[in-house]
């Protein structure tokens, strides 16, 4: 999407290890001697992904209760995250003017398809329901919002009985990572998982790759340098 940059969106459940995934991909890029560039969504610490995990909480009323609120906060804080001109392309602090243009690839724990995924799992929506709420997010974060489609989008497919066991791992380990209430609501995160394979069976909005828990992230490397070559 951006001219010398492989945009790459890595998805999936609460727990199912995105982080760690992201991590190991841009450990294996830099090793090969990559220029990545990392962001993950919500930005805690910022505007509105504060109030997302404020809501998320239980602290923002019957906000939590409106599935179109809760993923407008969630695209706003994907449309703040965007540099004017230079997009996420200037997101790292070694974005200078010299290193913008070198070619390089941008990993992104969440993209819109998390808002689809969730969105639909709370409404008990399909993803293809004629203008249902997959349309809308599609429409709010690409066409209003003009935030730019994924080159790739990775689903990190993980039994969710797996992620709730790492949330809850998580939760235990650092008192600061109490587990929200999505990540709470087993049923809602089973949705999601179906909803996701959903998106990823359709190719929602661009090329996806399935992969699993036991997935090697030098495979994954790979197959970035291998698309961002093909560029």
């Amino acid at each position: 999407m951006f001219q010398n940059a492989l945009l790459v969106a890595i998805e999936g459940v609460d727990g199912a290890g995105k982080n760690t995934l992201t991590s190991a991909v841009a450990c294996s890029l830099e090793t090969a001697g990559v220029r990545v560039s990392r962001i993950a969504f919500p930005r805690y610490g910022t505007l509105h992904a504060d109030l997302v995990s404020a809501a998320l909480h239980g602290q923002m009323g019957d906000l939590i209760e409106s599935a179109y609120g809760m993923a407008t906060l969630f695209a706003l804080d994907r449309k703040g995250a965007l540099h004017p001109g230079l997009g996420l392309a200037a997101l790292t602090a070694d974005a200078c003017e010299e290193s913008v243009n070198q070619p390089h690839i941008i990993l992104m724990d969440r993209w819109v398809a998390s808002n689809a995924a969730y969105s639909a799992a709370r409404t008990q929506q399909s993803i293809d329901e004629p203008g249902g709420i997959v349309e809308w997010v599609a429409d709010l974060e690409f066409s209003r919002f003009g935030l730019p489609v994924p080159d790739l989008t990775i689903l990190l497919d993980v039994p969710v009985s797996l992620a709730r066991e790492r949330a809850a791992g998580r939760e235990a380990f650092d008192a600061s990572r109490t587990r929200d209430l999505y990540e709470q609501d087993s049923p809602l995160q089973e949705r999601t998982a179906a909803a996701y394979r959903a998106l990823a069976t359709a190719q929602w909005q661009g090329p996806w790759l399935s992969v699993t828990a036991d997935v090697n992230p030098h495979v994954v490397a790979e197959t970035l340098l291998s698309s961002l070559s093909a560029q």
